[in-house]
């Protein structure tokens, strides 16, 4: 057993230094939040939006600390500071704003006040009717030695006009001179700063664009874009997107568009036996027409791509890639990298699988060498894969499994592609156990997939929706609720019709920053494979013919949901959730709320898609200092009717098929911005 030995960190040092070095500090600075594994990874902001940190901060005894937030662009030798509020019980807060989409530095300082001690007591000797002429003579010398210790210049001559009108006198006139709110403001800037203390680790954080953190993506396969009458094209779909725009999302995702090997192929319904005309799995990727920079032939050239994209930015709309690290066993890197790849003893290709499902059609890269060192190669070869994209006008990435990769070959990438193009945003499609998921966000994965598409009850919801904007997590993980996948068809979808389909929907766009929809979801399309959580006749291995106004589609809920989160500034904090007790389990209650924007809303879903509910609610009235029986100005965010709600106590049904959700815009007294 090794024994502790105390004060082994100071036992190279000469005596007298330890001594220093442990009587500087002596503020304690402790669980600082955020401080992602001890600093090892950056917490995630957004650009133009604060950035809030809060610390344990105190000493010994009573005196008086202050206590500042240090901030710095990671490019730049200018130090920002900040000053930190005390809250309560020796906590304390402080935020800035980074201006820029790029990664900062942050830390924490504090220190005595004596200054701001001497007042405080001073205060109140005055009023239990004390002398007071020796606190003014101290008043006096604080101001002076913080006059002696203060550099040339605007601050130094201001404390030297303190101390030369407090240098003689009356008790009182130099107490009020010593008590003046200036004076205060002068030595809260400019005074003496004792027992300076700094924390032990300086913090990063990554700004990221608002596109990370708040988007509304449309999910397609680009050769379905010719609606079934032939394969589509990069220019059929610049025909789709006046729909999409209308829609109201922002990003527009592809399934992979690269060329699509023929070995192995599946056929309709993940068949083993395709037809001759069988277009195969987009994600079975490389042909003799080229890998993972190259398009597949029937969709265009780059022209036409470069085109789509241009025409998508005109649209207000971004594409996103999927990009998926499998290789058909017809990908030229095989013949041109083979020690790219997996091999078996046998001298065989190594096919994906997860037992007991196998990838016929793909096979494995290999991210390490026998002697454990990278494939770096390889690795190199898939960052210049993401750069080339972004080169083409590209900045977002679904990545397909990112679970089944090594994390410091993800670490790397993204770093990499990140110091080219800070705006790129990733989204890790790992549906994997929790740690696995928070790994990938610690290691910059702008975006998660989730376990919404699972959470059903209000229990479930509630707690996992907790979990995701109070604990830790909070700081590096933001989740993109997708409603369905192509590859995920929920088991809640299948049986529970058009109603389920909305409540599903505004779950997502409500509940979250970024959320997505696989298109057939607006038609409720929800075929199953019987007795699994897959489409019939999967879009994955076949050309689909959509027809997105058949009777009963809920186009109209994801163009007002989506309106909903555009106009409302509290949309876009993922994180100012909160919860209100709807008196039924079958209703989700909810608050969005933005008081610096003053934009305040409330949510009622219905979890039950089969009946309706007559339920009460209160109307959270404390949140605004209100008494319950205030009155609030509402307005039906859906309906847009405005009406007033007294009193604290109200009743609402919901019902299945005509109202399934309720969306409110509280005005408080005073009004509001929105």
């Amino acid at each position: 057993m090794t024994r502790h030995e105390p004060g082994r960190r100071w036992r190279d040092m000469e005596s007298g230094q330890v001594l220093q070095n442990l009587a500087a500090g002596r503020i304690c600075i402790e669980g600082v939040d955020p401080e992602i594994d001890a600093g090892r990874f950056a917490a995630k902001g957004v650009a133009g939006r604060p950035f809030t940190v809060e610390a344990d901060i105190f000493g010994e005894g009573h005196d008086s600390i202050r206590a500042a937030l240090l901030w710095w662009r990671q490019d730049s030798d200018e130090v920002h500071e900040a000053p930190m509020e005390f809250l309560v019980n020796d906590r304390w807060r402080g935020s800035f704003t980074p201006p820029d989409n790029a990664y900062y530095h942050y830390t924490l300082i504090a220190w005595r006040d004596d200054f701001l001690s001497w007042r405080k007591d001073t205060v109140k000797k005055i009023a239990a009717g004390l002398e007071v002429g020796v606190e003014a003579e101290i008043g006096h010398r604080l101001v002076a030695a913080s006059r002696d210790h203060a550099p040339e210049g605007e601050a130094r001559d201001a404390l030297e006009a303190v101390v030369h009108d407090t240098n003689h006198g009356e008790t009182g006139e130099r107490i009020d001179k010593l008590m003046r709110e200036s004076t205060l403001a002068l030595m809260k800037r400019a005074g003496r700063r004792l027992n300076l203390t700094r924390h032990e680790r300086d913090l990063m954080l990554f700004a990221d664009r608002e596109a990370a953190a708040f988007s509304a993506w449309y999910e397609m396969f680009p050769r379905s874009a010719a609606n079934g009458e032939r394969h589509g094209t990069f220019r059929d779909v610049i025909d789709r997107l006046p729909y999409v725009q209308d829609l109201g999302f922002d990003v527009l995702y592809f399934t992979p568009i690269h060329p699509i090997g023929r070995t192995n192929r599946k056929g309709r319904n993940n068949s083993l036996t395709p037809e001759p005309d069988n277009v195969g799995s987009p994600y079975a990727i490389g042909s003799a027409d080229g890998g993972h920079t190259a398009l597949h032939p029937e969709l265009g050239s780059i022209e036409d791509f470069d085109a789509l994209v241009a025409a998508a930015r005109d649209h207000g709309l971004e594409i996103a890639l999927d990009i998926a690290l499998n290789a058909s066993p017809d990908h030229p890197w095989i013949k041109e990298h083979p020690e790219w790849f997996e091999w078996r003893p046998d001298g065989s290709i190594a096919y994906a699988e997860n037992p007991p499902k196998k990838y016929e059609d793909i096979v494995n890269f290999r991210y390490y060498m026998e002697d454990g060192s990278p494939n770096t190669a390889y690795w190199e070869a898939v960052r210049d894969m993401f750069l080339y994209w972004a080169d083409h006008g590209v900045l977002c990435f679904r990545v397909d499994n990112p679970h089944t990769k090594p994390f410091p070959f993800w670490e790397w990438v993204i770093d990499e592609v990140r110091a080219r193009h800070p705006g790129a945003v990733f989204l890790s499609e790992a549906f994997t156990r929790p740690k696995m998921m928070k790994r990938l966000a610690k290691l910059g994965y702008n975006q998660s997939y989730s376990y919404f598409t699972w959470r059903n009850t209000k229990a479930e919801l509630t707690e996992y929706l907790t979990e995701l904007t109070t604990e830790e997590c909070r700081h590096y993980m933001r989740p993109n609720f997708f409603v369905n996948t192509p590859d995920i068809n929920p088991y809640f979808l299948q049986t529970s019709g058009r109603a389920g389909h909305r409540i599903r929907l505004a779950l997502a766009a409500t509940l979250a920053g970024n959320y997505g929809v696989y298109n057939g979801y607006e038609i409720c399309e929800a075929a199953p494979v019987p007795g699994k959580e897959e489409y019939l006749d999967s879009e994955k291995y076949e050309l689909k013919a959509w027809d997105f106004d058949r009777e009963g589609h809920i186009k109209d809920d994801i163009r007002m949901l989506n309106r909903v989160r555009r106009e409302h500034a509290a949309m876009r904090d993922f994180t100012n959730l909160k919860f209100f007790d709807a008196h039924d389990d079958a209703v989700l209650y909810y608050g969005r709320f933005d008081p610096v924007a003053e934009s305040y809303l409330l949510f009622h879903v219905l979890l039950d898609p089969h009946s309706g509910r007559e339920f009460g609610f209160d109307v959270p009235l404390w949140e605004f200092g209100l008494p319950d029986e205030a009155s609030v100005e509402v307005q039906d965010a859906v309906h847009g009717n405005h009406f007033t709600w007294h009193g604290k106590s109200h009743r609402l049904t919901l019902d299945p098929e005509s109202r399934p959700y309720a969306i409110w815009r509280l005005i408080p007294p005073g009004g509001a911005r929105d």
